[in-house]
């Protein structure tokens, strides 16, 4: 790294990053013990930095607001992010090893640790005490990120992960219709996962939005107020352009381990009323759900089950019964996690569309009621009430929720490309302007232009040649200190304004400096 090598003041018992005695010597090196629980690529990430590479991808460059156009860093800019992100990923191997930040410190400060040139070169640029601090704030953000993730050696140990993501969802009581509907965007992000082939993922919120069956709007009010604060997802970096954002899908935190919700949310039928006018401390749905995630995620997106259909009510249950059928109302209670009113009617709707019948107390999911087609008994009197469904789309019109997926997905499509436009409409226009006070005025500072146009495509009348045509074009100009100008439908002055501009801009600035 191009960092200059510090030599800080230690004292000989600080000067030992040990965790046990030390070990044998290597090459030139003494391996301290602070090395010998560490895995091999973590040891050798302190005592060589990063030799692969691994850490200066996106660091010494980054894309432009149009989301294709690299711009590169200053050389200084760069090389700081890259030393960031090597002590950043040394303090997560030393948190996931059990470290502290005492040996942290040790380790990076060791001038021998190539690993530690950045919090090395901060403490001799601007002090011991400048460089402990950046070290116990990067150690408070290893610390938190080690706690809510978890190593993934393998693709397999990748796959069992997501299992257990997948029987967790399963398994948790989702109560409510604000429950429900995190579901189906944790179902979602679940999908992505899989997709991707571990708990990281990238998605945008259109992209999950379409794959939940949601608005946009509700899938905010979700991540904010039910999934980010539960722990279920970690949203690692903001997207930009035609970069989706960065998630990590974690295990959720239980909602009874947690504070307690508003006194008006938590007042609903699932929590009856005591002889005392109290109310039950366990909900009637109790603790122990059980669906069928896969059947839920393979339905969400469909329009029977929007806003004003079916609902997320008909999912769970639908989940449930085909996880396990023959359940009765109080099964049903219990392993979808809704109310005992709310699955009555939900059952009497399903019912209703021939999805589902029942045989005394049990409810069971007709032959073909995962393809939205339903079922008439051979009962005169439930034919009667009965109108079997021939596909999803025909419950949705029945419901009025028809067309609502592709008039989602046709605002997402128009959103996008207004979105684009304004990137490269952003992209044609002049970088901000900087300005510096000198005695009270403000002194504009020329933008950096490319380099001087050769002499041979000068044109009269400041026009530029085409070096290829060799015929003018109408687009570019030659600036008064022979640069080049380009003139775009967003520049609002003519040329000579631009160049008049310029050149009192140079000369004021050259006369401020």
């Amino acid at each position: 790294m191009p960092h200059p090598t510090a030599h800080p003041h230690y004292s000989p018992s600080a000067s030992r990053p040990v965790f046990s005695p030390p070990e044998a010597t290597t090459g030139s090196h003494t391996t301290l013990q602070g090395l010998a629980v560490l895995p091999k690529p973590a040891a050798d990430l302190v005592l060589y930095g990063d030799l692969t590479g691994r850490y200066a991808a996106g660091s010494y460059s980054r894309l432009g607001p149009d989301g294709r156009t690299v711009i590169p860093r200053g050389e200084r800019q760069g090389a700081a992010e890259h030393g960031h992100r090597v002590t950043a990923a040394i303090a997560c191997h030393v948190a996931r090893a059990g470290g502290t930040v005492e040996q942290l410190t040790r380790l990076v400060l060791h001038p021998d640790h190539e690993g530690g040139r950045h919090a090395q070169h901060i403490a001799l640029r601007s002090g011991q005490a400048r460089a402990l601090d950046y070290i116990h704030r990067v150690w408070a953000s290893a610390v938190q990120t080690v706690s809510a993730t978890v190593a993934v050696g393998s693709r397999e140990h990748a796959y069992e992960l997501l299992a257990a993501l997948r029987d967790r969802i399963e398994t948790t009581p989702w109560r409510g219709e604000r429950g429900r509907t995190a579901l189906r965007v944790l179902r979602a992000h679940l999908t992505f996962a899989e997709t991707a082939g571990g708990p990281l993922h990238h998605a945008s919120e259109r992209q999950t939005a379409e794959e939940a069956g949601i608005s946009r709007t509700t899938l905010r009010a979700v991540y904010k107020t039910f999934l980010k604060p539960y722990g279920w997802l970690r949203r690692l970096r903001v997207g930009h352009g035609r970069e989706g954002s960065t998630w990590y899908l974690a295990l959720g935190t239980p909602r009874r381990h947690t504070a307690p919700a508003v006194l008006s949310r938590s007042r609903t039928t699932q929590y009856p009323p005591d002889p005392a006018l109290a109310e039950w401390t366990t909900p009637e749905t109790g603790a122990a759900a059980d669906i069928d995630s896969t059947v839920l995620a393979r339905l969400m997106s469909h329009d029977a089950f929007a806003h004003r259909g079916l609902g997320s009510t008909a999912l769970v249950i639908i989940s449930a019964l085909h996880a396990r059928s023959d359940q009765t109302v109080t099964d049903l209670i219990a392993s979808s996690s809704v109310s005992r009113a709310t699955a009555y009617r939900t059952l009497q709707s399903l019912a209703h569309h021939g999805l589902v019948h029942h045989h005394g107390e049990t409810w069971t999911l007709t032959p073909r009621a995962l393809h939205g087609i339903g079922h008439s008994p051979t009962s005169d009197k439930a034919t009667a009430d009965m109108q079997p469904a021939q596909n999803w789309d025909e419950i949705a019109l029945r419901h009025g929720t028809a067309g609502t997926a592709g008039r989602r997905k046709a605002l997402h499509a128009a959103e996008r490309a207004l979105y684009r436009q304004a990137l490269e409409r952003l992209a044609e226009h002049r970088s901000r302007a900087v300005v510096i006070f000198r005695d009270g005025c403000q002194v504009l500072v020329p933008s950096v232009r490319p380099d001087e146009v050769p002499a041979a495509w000068h044109a009269p009348g400041g026009h530029l040649l085409d070096p290829v045509t060799g015929r003018s074009s109408a687009e570019w100009r030659v600036a008064t200190d022979g640069r080049l100008i380009l003139i775009t439908p967003a520049d609002q002055r003519t040329y000579d304004e631009l160049a008049a501009a310029h050149t009192q801009a140079l000369s004021e600035w050259e006369s401020a400096s």
